[in-house]
Formats: structure tokens, C-alpha cells, sequence
């Protein structure tokens, strides 16, 4: 394992290296860790777009999980509009934009993924946080590998009722609230791609490794979300970034 995840770590930072030298101001520069985490729903809708960006990566040392170059970052004020955290988003004109959601946004709205109303917006982002619900309550559950103070048991017992009872749930309320907002099949709002259906999409078909298989039976009644998901992963650009995304210890 440790051998995999230093050949993973040497072919990421050659990655890393490139995409800081390559830097542009003509073109979004992303700046986030070697890993997936909170930067990867941004990298869907660049994906989405089919915008040419810099995906600029801090390398994560396999060993420490530390990063000297994140580090300097901070050292060098490059996170301020995120509170010296990451991801940063560098727009043509040299704008940072912090915290991932708001990015997201950004993009959903360079990529026309927000509606033509004020009110479409505020549908679609109403669905968006119906998702980022469920992956509050999923946290607030307690049964990660991150989890402290709690006991191999407690995270198993709560991981279960996670999966069995409280995501499902929690699924399908969200199904049924797209009676409301849906014009048609694979679609959350009107008969479009949406912001909302690839946050749809990441919640159910981008999650850790060793919950992928739960949360399809979770989701297993759920016709509506599945659709979606189904739609935004056929997108030509975001299947190709799937398929060449670099691996990821997370």
C-alpha cells in the first residue's frame, strides 16, 4: 500500500509541477491538494464547461500528509480569500475567489448552469443545498475514518444506520421535492443540465471508494436523482475528465 501510494505521489507531482509552470493569465487557474476532496465538484463543472484551465495541485507528502508547498502559499499570501485555506480560484483577470462553493457557483454561472431568472437560481441552489444537507448529516453521523472519540463499534453501528435509514430517507424526500422543479427525465430543474445536477451527481456517484456500493442501494429507489446522475456522467467532457482524472488518495 505504501509503495502505491508513493508511485500515486511521485506521478501527481510531475502533474502539480506542470500546471504551476504553466500558468496563464489567460486562462482559470485552479489551486487546490493532490486529492479530489473539495475542489473535485469544480473540476466536474470545468469538465462540464469544456474551459481549458490550469489545475494547479499542492503535492501531499504520502508519508507526513503535510504539504511544504501549501505552506509557502500561505507564507506568500495566496490564500487570503480563503481564510489561508484551499481551493483558490484565479480568474483571466488575476481575481482570487475562495471557498469551494462559491467557485462552484462561479462556474455554474460562466457555464450557464444557473437558469435565465433570479428565481431559476434560486431553485436550483435550493436543491444544491438540499444535497450539501445530506452530506452535513452524514458528517454529523460520525462514522468516517477522520471520526475521534468514538470507538470502532459506534462508527460501525452508526454507519449502518446511516446507509440503511437515514440516507435513504433523506434521498428520497429530495426525489419527491423534484415533482416541484423538474420538466423531465435526468434533469432537476426544467429540462436542462443544471449546477444542481451535478452536485446531484457528485453526491451519489463520486463519494469515498468504500461507500460507493451503499449509497447506490441507498439511492436505489430514488429514479429521479439516478437519472440525473446517469445524464451529467454521459456529458462528453465530464465521462473524459472521469476517465483521465489522476488518482487520488481521497
Amino acid at each position: 500500500m505504501k509503495s502505491l501510494v508513493a508511485s500515486l505521489f511521485l506521478i501527481n507531482s510531475l502533474a502539480a509541477t506542470n500546471a504551476f509552470a504553466a500558468s496563464s493569465a489567460s486562462t482559470l487557474t485552479l489551486k487546490y491538494f493532490d486529492i479530489r476532496g473539495a475542489a473535485e465538484t469544480c473540476r466536474v463543472l470545468l469538465a462540464f464547461g469544456q474551459e481549458e484551465y490550469n489545475d494547479a495541485r499542492y503535492k501531499i507528502d504520502p508519508a507526513t500528509f503535510q504539504s511544504p508547498e501549501f505552506l509557502d502559499a500561505k507564507k506568500d499570501g495566496d490564500l487570503k480569500m480563503n481564510l489561508n485555506r484551499a481551493p483558490i480560484l484565479l480568474t483571466p483577470d488575476g481575481q482570487a475567489i475562495g471557498q469551494s462553493k462559491a467557485i462552484e457557483r462561479y462556474l455554474a454561472r460562466r457555464f450557464g448552469l444557473m437558469g435565465q431568472t433570479p428565481e431559476d437560481e434560486a431553485i436550483i441552489d435550493c436543491i444544491a443545498e438540499h444535497c450539501r444537507d445530506v452530506k452535513d448529516a452524514a458528517r454529523q453521523k460520525g462514522f468516517s475514518a477522520f471520526t475521534k472519540n468514538k470507538t470502532d463499534e459506534e462508527k460501525a453501528l452508526a454507519r449502518k444506520e446511516w446507509f440503511e435509514d437515514d440516507l435513504p430517507e433523506m434521498l428520497l424526500k429530495i426525489e419527491d421535492s423534484l415533482q416541484e422543479t423538474s420538466a423531465s427525465g435526468g434533469y432537476s430543474f426544467g429540462n436542462t443540465s443544471t449546477y444542481a445536477d451535478v452536485v446531484i451527481w457528485a453526491l451519489l456517484r463520486d463519494c469515498f471508494a468504500a461507500d460507493v456500493e451503499d449509497t447506490a442501494k441507498a439511492a436505489d429507489k430514488c429514479t429521479a436523482l439516478n437519472a440525473i446522475a446517469d445524464q451529467i456522467a454521459s456529458n462528453p467532457g465530464v465521462s473524459k475528465w472521469l476517465s483521465e482524472r489522476p488518482e487520488s488518495m481521497f
